[in-house]
């Protein structure tokens, strides 16, 4: 059957021929597929207070590795400074994410987004990593005792009750986000890459830290540089794991995901409400960016129904899936008369 859909954006864009609108007509005004839908992402405040955590600790940590010449300490600098970096880049990745759709990306740059969250976990691993369990390796192989050992200990206490600031800072932010679900599932399941990211470096840092002023404490009481060295190896192995967690989780969304099965629920439930249609036939979604959700859908309709009552139908449930699912902001919804076979067990939402 020739394709009769109404595929139309929340907006029309008069500037790109390719993205405007089709169908029976109705043009909703609102944001661009290609913006935001606040002045700043989901995320922002946190990503700026463990930015400014982050460089405050870094370069206290460098003055310590200095004087010190502590291999935990020389990590944790470099562990921090990576952190610095990736906040960087989240809030680069967030504000190209909201240019607008062109001839190139009809769709926009939300995307963009897990662009630079994947960019992130790699930094973490190659430079925060990889390069503490090599330092923490040499240090093992070449102990030496710390010089002004207080002072890395010093440091590391000021660096705990930034990190801690910025952990916190990063919940509050999180919590409207999460509802009642556990903290993994949030991560796992959150389609806004920042904050998950924040959360896992700030718990990462933490807990390296903790990791740094054992190390460090067992130095200075024992006289032996090769705990120094133990524990930048742990550091760096954490990072590590970090990263690859970080990797699998943004692979993912770049790769495309779907709605939650509950949103996929309420878009079917919105589309079949009004009685305008006998079944959907199929229904596919796809993450755009964090808040831009594609649905595109084939819908049966009567066969001696005109094409003024099809496209006025479309208007109805395009306007419910909106209602019901308020990020759903691109809607494809295409006729079809239903047969037995139309309808694959491969269709896949």
């Amino acid at each position: 059957m020739t394709d009769a859909g109404s595929p139309r954006d929340e907006n029309p864009r008069d500037e790109n021929p390719q993205a405007e609108s089709h169908g029976s007509g109705d043009k909703d005004g609102g944001t661009d597929v290609g913006a935001d839908t606040g002045q700043n992402g989901p995320g922002t405040k946190a990503i700026v207070a463990a930015l400014a955590a982050n460089l405050g600790i870094a370069l206290t940590k460098f003055i310590a590795w200095a004087f010190s010449g502590s291999s935990s300490m020389l990590a944790e600098g470099v562990h921090s400074l990576a952190d610095s970096c990736n906040e960087l880049l989240l809030l680069v990745g967030g504000r190209r994410a909201k240019r607008r759709a062109d001839r190139e990306h009809p769709f926009g740059y939300g995307r963009e987004r897990y662009v630079y969250a994947f960019v992130v976990s790699i930094i973490l691993f190659a430079v925060g990593g990889v390069f503490s369990v090599y330092e923490g390796i040499e240090k093992i192989a070449q102990p030496h005792p710390l010089e002004v050992w207080w002072l890395p200990l010093l440091v590391l206490v000021i660096s705990i009750v930034m990190e801690a600031f910025s952990l916190r800072t990063g919940i509050r932010e999180s919590r409207p986000h999460k509802g009642d679900g556990s903290w993994f599932g949030f991560i796992r399941r959150a389609k806004a890459p920042e904050l998950p990211v924040v959360l896992l470096e700030d718990v990462a840092a933490l807990t390296g830290l903790a990791f740094a002023f054992v190390g460090v404490g067992l130095t200075a009481l024992t006289g032996n540089g090769v705990w120094d060295g133990i524990g930048t190896v742990f550091i760096g192995v954490l990072l590590v794991v970090v990263a690859v967690v970080l990797g699998v989780e943004t692979k993912s969304l770049l790769v495309g995901e779907g709605a939650s099965e509950a949103d996929a629920a309420a878009i079917e439930r919105a589309i079949l409400a009004g009685g305008e249609t006998e079944r959907v036939i199929h229904l596919k979604t796809l993450y755009l960016g964090p808040e831009e959700l594609l649905v595109a859908a084939k819908i049966a309709q009567p066969s001696t129904r005109s094409l003024q009552e099809v496209a006025s139908a479309i208007d109805a449930m395009e306007a419910r899936i909106r209602d019901a699912v308020p990020i759903a902001r691109t809607v494809y919804l295409e006729p079809d008369v239903y047969h037995e076979d139309s309808r694959s067990p491969s269709d896949a939402r």
